[in-house]
């Protein structure tokens, strides 16, 4: 599930605004008013293998958050954290109760299942939006639970098909390309390399540049080539990549990734065409219509 377009889609106030109070009860003759907001464990697809020792996840298998209360409703619709596009990331950073972890270092599929639990718990697991027909593209309602998420922990080295993928004892993969043979280390891309894409292509975008996503997505995941970890020897051999060695090179990454994904069977009101498809994240993720 891929989240960081859609941020600029929401807005409203005050993002600084301090979070309610409940009144709780000390005794039966005096009451005070004390931060009260309830927390919950999430399951992290990474099950923690992927950090490095010195980080607050490394082997853990879930990360425990609080429930959004209204201030984090207020930095979700605040326009200027959106204009910045740091909503979301400031929203989880809020939420998450042991305060030595960074969003930014947290792994994609890890911060994915953040923002879906913190939904669920949030408005309710049922997620309603607009869906698109691949086909026709007529639109219609769909509704997804979420809580038949399905969670992919990342490379099964028994069950893979795609042949020479091994994990190294630095949490990293290398695998061999068809093609060429070259032998490629790939690392998992974390919160902070998905920002620094999306502001890249930002800048080409606005200086009226070609955008290039995909290669600088690809150089952003290999670490090395055949043993050469040199920026420039990286960059050199991703611009030059075959298409077969490409198309292998996504699916290493998507198999190696551990995720979380909204994915459910869609038949076509008007079409009839029929698909498994991915719910897209949109307004209505965080700020549904009541």
């Amino acid at each position: 599930m891929s989240v960081r377009n859609n941020e600029d889609r929401f807005g409203a106030p005050n993002p600084d605004a301090d979070p309610p109070l409940e009144l709780t009860e000390e005794d039966s003759n005096t009451s005070s008013l004390n931060f009260v907001v309830p927390t919950e464990f999430v399951n992290l697809p990474s099950q923690g293998q992927f950090y490095p020792t010195s980080h607050p996840l490394h082997n853990q298998s879930d990360v425990e958050i609080k429930f959004m209360t209204a201030k984090e409703e207020d930095v979700l619709t605040s326009k200027s954290l959106l204009q910045k596009g740091i909503a979301l990331d400031r929203m989880i950073q809020n939420i998450l109760v042991n305060k030595k972890i960074r969003v930014e270092d947290l792994l994609s599929g890890d911060k994915n299942a953040i923002l879906i639990a913190a939904r669920a718990s949030g408005y309710g697991a049922d997620y309603e939006t607009t869906i698109a027909c691949p086909s026709c593209s007529s639109t219609e309602k769909k509704t997804y639970d979420l809580e038949d998420c399905t969670t992919t922990n990342g490379l099964d080295e028994e069950t893979t098909t795609l042949g020479d993928v091994t994990v190294t004892e630095r949490g990293t993969f290398n695998c061999t390309l068809p093609k060429s043979g070259v032998t490629l280390e790939l690392r998992l891309l974390t919160g902070r390399d998905e920002h620094d894409l999306i502001q890249l292509s930002e800048r080409r975008r606005k200086k009226k540049q070609q955008d290039h996503m995909i290669t600088d997505q690809f150089k952003q995941m290999v670490v090395s080539v055949n043993g050469h970890k040199e920026p420039s020897v990286v960059q050199a051999f991703v611009d030059t990549m075959t298409l077969m060695d490409t198309r292998h090179l996504r699916e290493v990454y998507n198999e190696i990734t551990p995720n979380i994904t909204m994915e459910s069977e869609y038949v076509c009101s008007e079409c009839g065409y029929e698909d498994n498809i991915t719910f897209p994240i949109t307004t209505d993720f965080f700020w549904p219509q009541r």
